[in-house]
């Protein structure tokens, strides 16, 4: 698995939702500078996160949004094979481990980062929207008329896959999900956007929804050694219900006999 979709984000900003709001940062100890990099200096941007209490935590897009009680907000943008981690002082840092968070009381949160693609850093609330991006729309956060889904695509050239991940388009859908979807819908992956049929729209809109809230609700999924893992460690259970990503050269799950 690469750069965890959106599922596996959401599931991770529950997780962080029970685990650290109300916390107060004691520590903070950067260890891979590259991912630190946009903060600005260690020095300065572990001066705006030790003492400070977390507020929030929330989503914007692909981005974790950690408001702190000084009214800036710790951003994380996750990369290839990253993850965030709720540890006890105690247990042993692992190889890849860019961010460890030691709060006054509770243990520790660390962010894994052994790529070096993720990203950790503090902006004020003014400068958040410049820092997220422009996004495109949110299955989980946005309800979405299969008509207004349909304006989307069909405003869009280009083969169907790449335009689900399209993050202009849509937020957070990579080759899994994308896959999954399409698989759903009943439509190739190379299908474009004016050979639809309205009945197959509605189909699409469907299923985006529906493979990604199933996904949620399963605990996202774990692809391969480095795959994701929740905030405690724990592999998805949507790997099960996988139709098409990964299983080249295995029976169709729709196939008889």
């Amino acid at each position: 698995m690469s750069t965890p979709e959106l599922p596996e984000l959401e599931i991770l900003r529950r997780d962080l939702e029970k685990e650290v709001v109300g916390k107060k940062i004691k520590t903070v100890e950067i260890l891979g500078a590259q991912t630190a990099k946009r903060g600005g200096t260690k020095k300065a941007l572990v001066a705006r996160l030790e003492g400070i209490k977390i507020d929030s935590v929330a989503r914007r897009g692909t981005t974790i949004v950690i408001g702190l009680e000084s009214g800036e907000k710790l951003l994380i943008n996750l990369g290839d094979a990253s993850g965030l981690r709720r540890n006890q002082n105690k247990d042993e840092v692992l190889a890849g481990t860019a961010v460890v968070i030691t709060f006054t009381q509770s243990g520790q949160l660390r962010l894994l980062d052994p790529k070096k693609s993720s990203e950790f850093f503090v902006v004020t609330e003014e400068e958040l929207t410049d820092a997220v991006g422009v996004m495109g729309t949110d299955l989980i956060e946005e309800p979405i008329p299969w008509t207004k889904f349909g304006e989307m695509v069909l405003r869009r050239t280009g083969k169907l896959k790449q335009i689900l991940m399209d993050p202009s388009m849509l937020v957070g859908i990579g080759p899994i999900y994308s896959d999954e979807i399409l698989f759903e819908a009943g439509l190739r992956f190379d299908r474009t956007p004016e050979t639809l049929s309205t009945q197959e729209i509605r189909r699409l809109s469907r299923a985006s929804v529906e493979i990604v809230h199933d996904a949620v609700k399963h605990g996202g999924v774990t692809v391969g050694p480095d795959g994701f893992l929740n905030l405690h460690g724990q592999p998805g259970g949507y790997g099960d219900l996988i139709n098409v990503y990964k299983r080249d050269g295995q029976m169709s799950p729709r196939a008889r006999g």
